[in-house]
């Protein structure tokens, strides 16, 4: 399996238009039907030698016996997608191609990052390693999910199958951090940021409800104005800044390899903890994210007709809920931002942040040791996802899920996802392929 062949199977994965959406009704199944079966034709030894089901339909799991199965470990991925148009991508975004020459070499469409990305490097790694005759130490499972773009069920369906059969792993392994570089201040060393845990997160609605009319005699508050006056109010009040425990080992951690004043202030956190908290919500959008909770507005609707005034306007706020925090007291912080009785909050769905996995045991000690061999030189912290992901609900049946994708990201790359114009340097997706064979030879 030559590294152009490993990059033309991507490309393969990459042209199937998995998009998954919240209403189900709206997906073609077709393309998802079509992914499986070009699976079993791009990755035959996979297929042959490793027991093979579906959950929920659509989503793959896998099973590699291994020599015991007392620590089991879970590689995952998912493989659906965000939806995309041709509109203001230099490719476009299911053709798959390939630009530059060397180092520079790119492959563009969506999915390269998030995350069929990932799906690929394992399915290359378990392949090669299954050719070369390797039979791992413990048993190995693969899953890759097919609605975790649309938070749907997969996930929990696998966990209920898994935890029927009594299987704990002792290491779960999902997309997450990066090998990221000039994130933290006085840290010049790449750095491995791998989630131990995930923010919990939260979609609340603001509804204005008032009598309608026509447009030439509006009131001076109208539905949309009172909406608008509560939006503006809610940004200008952003959730109060903390370090959580796991934020805190994050900078010990990266404190040892800082320099300058602001190496000491991370070495002694826990002195200078309050003055930093200021610091780090200037400091750029990735930080600030991780000292609170944020807020978004996503998404406005109001009005019938262009000249009647609207009786109903709302607006969707998607909240990712820091470690600690409480539904309750997210919706008590809308109302208090908000000021106006007549702005009506309304939870619709939410999670809070699960459990913090362990720093400590198999699990992460081999994903380290994994990370520093494939990395020379990358500094390894724990840190918090900020977004969400599947392997939130494995910490049901395991106190070891780790969110990390072993890919190096630039700031201008951790752009494109969810955005246009997502795409990874080849040379990064064939490393993060010698990573997983090193991981599944060390499981």
């Amino acid at each position: 399996m030559t590294p152009q062949a490993s990059v033309v199977r991507l490309q393969t994965l990459l042209r199937i238009a998995t998009i998954s959406h919240t209403d189900e009704s709206l997906t073609d199944w077709a393309q998802f039907d079509t992914f499986i079966a070009t699976l079993a034709e791009l990755y035959p030894q996979v297929h042959a030698r490793l027991d093979r089901e579906l959950v929920a339909g659509y989503t793959i799991l896998f099973r590699w016996p291994g020599r015991a199965s007392t620590e089991p470990s879970v590689l995952m991925a998912h493989y659906d997608v965000v939806p995309a148009t041709d509109y203001g991508w230099k490719h476009p975004p299911f053709a798959a191609e390939l630009s530059g020459k060397g180092a520079d070499e790119l492959i563009w469409g969506r999915g390269t990052l998030d995350n069929k990305g990932s799906v690929a490097s394992i399915l290359e790694a378990v392949e090669t390693q299954l050719t070369a005759g390797l039979v791992p130490a413990q048993d190995i499972y693969l899953v890759f999910t097919h609605n975790e773009e649309s938070a749907g069920a997969a996930a929990p369906a696998v966990v209920d199958l898994l935890e029927s059969r009594g299987i704990q792993p002792s290491l779960v392994l999902d997309e997450g951090g990066a090998i990221v570089e000039d994130v933290f201040p006085g840290v010049t060393a790449p750095i491995a940021v791998v989630g131990v845990t995930e923010k919990g997160q939260a979609d609340l609605r603001l509804v204005v409800e008032q009598q309608g009319g026509h447009a030439s005699t509006p009131p001076e508050i109208t539905a949309t104005v009172r909406l608008a006056r509560a939006i503006l109010r809610l940004n200008e009040r952003p959730f109060p800044a903390r370090f959580t425990p796991t934020a805190l080992e994050m900078f010990r951690t990266l404190g040892d390899h800082a320099t300058g004043a602001i190496g000491w202030a991370f070495r002694h956190i826990g002195l200078t903890r309050f003055a930093l908290l200021p610091y780090m919500s200037r400091s750029g959008v990735e930080l600030r994210a991780m000292v609170r909770t944020t807020q978004a507005v996503t998404i406005l609707e109001a009005g019938q007709a262009p000249n009647a005034l609207a009786e109903r306007a709302e607006a969707n706020v998607n909240v990712r809920v820091a470690v600690g925090m409480t539904l309750d007291e997210v919706v008590r912080h809308v109302e208090r931002a908000v000021r106006d009785p007549q702005v009506r909050v309304e939870l619709v769905h939410g999670t809070p942040a699960p459990p913090a996995s362990l720093l400590s045991g198999i699990g992460w000690e081999v994903l380290r040791s994994t990370v520093e061999a494939t990395y020379p030189g990358t500094i390894v912290t724990p840190y918090v996802q900020n977004g969400a992901t599947d392997s939130r609900h494995f910490t049901r049946i395991s106190k070891a899920v780790y969110r990390f994708s072993p890919f190096e990201m630039s700031k201008d790359e951790r752009d494109t996802l969810h955005a246009k114009n997502e795409r990874m340097h080849v040379a990064t997706f064939l490393r993060g392929v010698e990573f997983y064979r090193a991981l599944v030879a060390a499981l």
